[in-house]
């Protein structure tokens, strides 16, 4: 048995744990749960659309409708195929033929140079003829026609980013629920960082920024060594106080499938955790503090609840946290159109906070990988 002085230790860490957690709620995280979205400016902006695709003919197929008819009076779609070895090119021949507001940018097959994404960027970024940028994937769909008129609209004189979200689509499975509550709590933590001034990360499945940010500050070349790191880490070097926005009307979302098997979503995250550890150091620190007070709550719960001490206080000091954060991120997740995760709450969130050290650990031996 563990020493009475020892389990008082454990009891009072414990509840430090909780509350530590819980003031990233009351200070962050409600921000998100009562914000109300709305358009910031009706000036019309040119905007240039950039699409990155490598091997996507299939998406191409489905979702270039989806961009070109967006409606929006000046916009240009561009398209970068990226050393494509599939139909991607044969196939935009044929489209460029019909929708005139697109542009293709090819990027020919190098046996003796490998890139990543931000080099197939930074081409579409030189080929737009707008300020405006808007960014998306080859396999992500507008919510709906006014996608590119949400983004742009939340524009005012000071700003220079905008960021959006980039929801999973719903489909069967407690896999595309926990991948879907992984994105949302994501989302949860950027968007509200991004209210409170201090906006850390971005994701490039919807996403704008000024063009003349891009050159203004060298785009990529702090971090070009990097395969990855072309949306989070260039937010994270660029956005201030006064220069970063958000929008999150869902008509403004652009929707893409989750990965099919837990090893493709845990490669994935792999993939994505090798660019976390370059945000700046105040950024990796709140970060760090939010995801170990909550681990390190439910491992001293879980001790406690197995020592006898004091379990019936723990557990009303977890049924407490728990309500203030179901009720909290139940209003974020009103705002992101993801409130059905909400049900479950505390099997999303135990399973999840279990999982991001599995995560974190892969990231660490998981080599930078040439975009595919």
């Amino acid at each position: 048995m563990i020493p009475e002085s020892v389990s008082m230790i454990l009891w009072i860490a414990c509840i430090g744990c909780a509350v530590i957690h819980l003031c990233y709620y009351f200070f962050n995280f409600l921000r998100l749960a009562f914000y109300k979205s709305e358009s910031k400016t009706q000036k019309v902006q040119p905007v240039s659309v950039i699409i990155c695709a490598k091997n996507e003919v299939n998406n191409l197929h489905k979702y270039i409708p989806l961009w070109m008819e967006q409606d929006y009076p000046d916009f240009e779609i561009i398209i970068v195929n990226d050393c494509s070895w599939d139909e991607t090119h044969e196939y935009l021949k044929v489209e460029k033929e019909k929708y005139p507001l697109m542009k293709v940018v090819t990027i020919p097959e190098q046996d003796k140079y490998r890139h990543g994404k931000k080099f197939a960027v930074a081409l579409g970024i030189k080929a737009a003829k707008n300020d405006v940028l808007l960014f998306s994937d080859a396999d992500c769909a507008p919510a709906g026609k006014d996608w590119i008129t949400l983004m742009q609209g939340s524009y005012l004189p000071s700003t220079e980013i905008v960021l959006g979200y980039g929801p999973v689509k719903k489909e069967g499975g407690f896999l595309n629920r926990l991948i879907r509550f992984d994105v949302f709590y994501i989302a949860l933590r950027y968007f509200s960082f991004a209210l409170s001034g201090n906006a850390y990360m971005g994701v490039g499945r919807n996403l704008s920024y000024k063009k003349d940010l891009f050159f203004r500050t060298k785009g990529f070349a702090r971090h070009n060594h990097l395969f990855s790191g072309d949306d989070d880490l260039f937010v994270n070097e660029n956005a201030t106080t006064r220069n970063t926005d958000i929008q999150l009307n869902p008509s403004s979302f652009t929707y893409t499938e989750a990965k099919r098997t837990f090893g493709e979503w845990k490669q994935q995250k792999s993939r994505h955790g090798t660019t976390s550890r370059y945000y700046k150091g105040k950024h990796k620190f709140q970060l760090a503090v939010l995801d170990l007070s909550n681990l390190l709550f439910f491992l001293l719960l879980i001790t406690l609840l197995i020592v006898r001490y004091e379990w019936k206080a723990a557990l009303l000091l977890y049924a407490i946290k728990l309500i203030i954060q179901w009720t909290i991120g139940y209003g974020a997740a009103k705002r992101l159109q993801e409130k059905d995760l909400y049900w479950i709450y505390p099997v999303h969130e135990l399973i999840h906070t279990f999982l991001q050290p599995v995560f974190y650990l892969s990231s660490i031996f998981t080599k930078q990988q040439a975009w595919k």
